[in-house]
C-alpha cells in the first residue's frame, strides 16, 4: 500500500509540475526526481517528456541525459554512470512477469548502464540486461542480453556490430581530471 501512494503522489508531481515544465528546466526536474528520492548527479539533463516510474529506485552520475519519450520503468534499481544518455522514446525495462505461474508475479531486476554508454532513440533494453561503460544500443534495436563495454550494437535481438572508438573519451576524462586540479582551493 505504501508503494502505491508513493506512486500516486509521483503521477501527480510528474503530471502536474514534471511533465509541463519548460525544456530548459533540467535543474527543477531534478530537483522533483530527488525529491522523491532519486540520487542524482550534478548536471543531468531529463527533459520534460523522459519519465521515470520509480524515482526512488533512480540512481544517476554526472551529466546522465533522458530526452523527450525516454521511459525509465525500474521497480528495483537502475543505476546510470557518468554521461549515460537515454535518447527520444527509448524503452529501459527493470521487470518482467513470471509466465509459469498462474498468479503472474512482477519479476523486478537491478540494472548498470555503464558511462558513456548510449541507449539511442526507440531502443529497448530488456529486463535485467546491463551496458557496460560506453555502449552503445543503435536505433530501434533491442538489448535482451548483456552488451559488452565499448560495442556498438544493433537489430532485434542486438547483435555486436563493432568496437567504439575509446580515445576520445580518455581524453576528455585526462583533460576534465587536468581542470579540476588546476582549480584553486
Amino acid at each position: 500500500m505504501h508503494n502505491r501512494l508513493k506512486r500516486a503522489a509521483w503521477n501527480v508531481c510528474w503530471l502536474l509540475l514534471y511533465r509541463t515544465s519548460p525544456r530548459p528546466l533540467h535543474a527543477w526536474r531534478i530537483l522533483l526526481l530527488r525529491a522523491f528520492g532519486a540520487k542524482m548527479g550534478p548536471y543531468c539533463r531529463f527533459y520534460p517528456g523522459s519519465k521515470v516510474w520509480a524515482p526512488w529506485n533512480l540512481t544517476c552520475a554526472d551529466r546522465v541525459a533522458a530526452g523527450d519519450g525516454a521511459d525509465i520503468y525500474n521497480p528495483a534499481m537502475i543505476e546510470f554512470g557518468s554521461r549515460a544518455i537515454v535518447s527520444q522514446g527509448a524503452y529501459v525495462c527493470g521487470a518482467t512477469h513470471d509466465f509459469d505461474d498462474p498468479d503472474f508475479p512482477l519479476i523486478a531486476y537491478r540494472m548498470k548502464i555503464g558511462a558513456y554508454a548510449w541507449i539511442c532513440a526507440r531502443a529497448c533494453v530488456g529486463p535485467g540486461v546491463n551496458l557496460g561503460e560506453g555502449a552503445v544500443l543503435g536505433l530501434g534495436s533491442v538489448a535482451a542480453r548483456d552488451l559488452d563495454a565499448w560495442g556498438v550494437y544493433a537489430g532485434a535481438p542486438a547483435v555486436k556490430l563493432k568496437e567504439r572508438n575509446r580515445t576520445v573519451f580518455l581524453n576528455i576524462e585526462d583533460a576534465t581530471e587536468a581542470f579540476i586540479e588546476s582549480v584553486p582551493r
